[in-house]
């Protein structure tokens, strides 16, 4: 098992990396920490482990104590952690408390979370998502690699080639001791219900049933890192980026679209939409007008059209509209309310004068409706609302965008230009203002 074990640690992990395992105190990982205690001198990582109370067995207590006592015994350092599932309960328990534990594991300092999960979990959890009607990337099941959200971390898992019985096998044969969770026998919860009378039964036919569907869920991830490797080639094709082309979209056709679209959502950081949502979102963008106005809310963003770009934003809080921040001469002003940083680069002969900006009180504020620019000393003074529209700023980021004023005069749009009469002459010093969304 430790040879096994670090046939898939060597690839992934450096020297002088250090490893987190989680440890709930059963065979699964009591046998791996087991084992990567014996690799960490060789393979020259630091180890300790972490365990996770989800306050749900009235033996969560006594696990805790096992655990602190198994790791004295290897003399590796303990984290111990307590979640509260509370938040999550309308994932079920299960997914409840899988949401907590990973969320603790993302708050770890460390470069690798290592986990204990084999191929028969790999098994279990590929016939639970096949039940609940999983898409690709589901049915890919567990990665023995991938990276943790929120965190530098990468998460392993060096036994999913591994059956249960051949772990506990090597925990017997070195006189593991571990505790037993009291809700596995528990077979209304469904992947109790998978390994202790589902399988039981296909195997009577299938004898190999577990290990054949879990190799299938390694066909399925390598199908997936293809899908994945489409849908960077087509999200760049479609412009990238921070919007997304309309009618090069449609033109992938309906499949490599929804690619796209899930590809886009995971870059941003949250949970690609179902297959209905997806299709819908395709729908209403084909049925409706380039010049409407369009929007597809998803939690936490909101798909956005204008003209032919298709635009994905995060929703954010409602803005006070006399915002009002004074610029300290600092070469960047963070602006948290906006999501974002206002720059302020020091050019010699370009962007707004220096001189000129010391006539009178610097301020960034949000616009009110009414404001004029002049851009060029033979035309008047434009709208902003004009501007806007000539150099297509979305409506949505209008009102987002921050408008530099010295005194009660507006001499820089971010994105648009400066005032003439405030740039720098040749040779002047000057400063280039632009707008830098953390997103």
């Amino acid at each position: 098992m430790p040879e096994r074990a670090a046939a898939v640690l060597a690839p992934a992990i450096f020297p002088g990396a250090h490893l987190a395992m989680g440890l709930s105190g059963g065979v699964d990982s009591v046998a791996l920490l087991s084992a990567l205690t014996e690799l960490a001198p060789v393979m020259r990582f630091s180890l300790r482990a972490v365990h996770i109370n989800h306050g749900i067995s009235p033996n969560a207590e006594r696990w805790a104590e096992f655990c602190a006592r198994l790791c004295a015994g290897f003399r590796i350092p303990l984290q111990l952690e307590t979640v509260d599932i509370g938040p999550y309960r309308n994932l079920g328990l299960e997914g409840a408390a899988r949401q907590a534990r990973y969320e603790a594991f993302a708050r770890v300092d460390a470069d690798f979370i290592v986990l204990a999960q084999h191929r028969d979990d790999q098994a279990e959890t590929l016939l639970l998502r096949l039940l609940r009607g999983a898409g690709l990337r589901g049915l890919a099941a567990m990665s023995p690699s991938r990276a943790l959200p929120g965190t530098r971390a990468r998460l392993l898992r060096p036994l999913l080639a591994m059956s249960r019985a051949e772990i506990e096998s090597y925990a017997r044969l070195r006189g593991l001791e571990w505790v037993e969770d009291e809700s596995n026998v528990d077979t209304l919860r469904q992947r109790n219900f998978l390994r202790h009378e589902a399988f039981p039964l296909i195997e009577r036919q299938f004898p190999a049933a577990r290990a054949t569907v879990a190799r299938t869920a390694a066909h399925l991830a390598e199908a997936r890192e293809l899908l994945d490797e489409m849908a960077r080639g087509d999200f760049e094709r479609c412009g990238g980026g921070t919007a997304v082309d309309i009618p090069v979209l449609h033109r992938l056709g309906e499949a490599r679209a929804k690619n796209v679209l899930r590809h886009w959502c995971e870059t941003r950081g949250f949970e690609p939409l179902s297959a209905a949502r997806t299709a819908e979102l395709l729908r209403q963008l084909r049925e409706s007008r380039p010049d409407s106005r369009f929007s597809f809310a998803v939690p936490g963003w909101t798909f956005l059209r204008y003209r032919e770009k298709l635009y994905l934003r995060r929703a954010s809080e409602t803005l006070e509209r006399d915002l009002r921040e004074v610029w300290d001469g600092g070469n960047a002003l963070p602006m948290l309310s906006l999501g974002g940083v206002l720059k302020f680069k020091p050019e010699e002969g370009r962007g707004l004068s220096v001189a000129k900006l010391r006539a009178g009180r610097v301020t960034v504020r949000l616009r009110q409706g009414g404001e004029r620019l002049r851009l060029d000393t033979r035309r008047p003074r434009r709208t902003l609302k004009n501007l806007f529209r000539e150099w297509g700023i979305p409506p949505w980021r209008r009102a987002r965008l921050p408008l530099i004023f010295c005194g009660d005069v507006l001499v820089s749009v971010p994105g648009i230009g400066d005032a003439c009469e405030f740039r720098a002459a040749p040779a002047e010093a000057g400063l280039i203002v632009t707008w830098e969304p953390f997103d």
